[in-house]
């Protein structure tokens, strides 16, 4: 298994859990951009939201659903927090599993 996320969730590499369903798992990041930065993941291996099929739609919104219940228990919800799916490697997707980065805990700019 070459994926590090395949990796982390089999318990073959040792990270910060913060939660975990038979569905999904979310981590603090190892290189935070914000002071709270989550990475939430669904625990199958899908390489990136633009192989997503249409059948996994449930699981996307699993995913964001998750993300904002992070957001409130992670205490970013009032003043906002930033959702990002990086697709591909133009993108900036280092990983190919997908995964959501949650963003928050300071001002993060404006986007374009």
């Amino acid at each position: 298994m070459e994926c590090i996320f395949c990796r982390i969730i089999a318990g073959e590499v040792p990270s910060n859990v913060i939660y975990q369903d038979e569905q999904s798992i979310a981590i603090r990041d190892i290189n935070p951009q914000a002071p709270k930065h989550l990475l939430i993941m669904p625990k199958s291996h899908i390489p990136s939201l633009a192989e997503l099929k249409p059948e996994q739609e449930a699981l996307i919104g699993h995913l964001i659903t998750l993300a904002n219940r992070l957001a409130k228990e992670e205490g970013v919800s009032e003043k906002g927090y930033r959702i990002v799916i990086n697709a591909g490697p133009d993108s900036g997707q280092e990983v190919p599993h997908l995964h959501i980065h949650l963003l928050g805990g300071r001002a993060l700019g404006r986007l374009g």
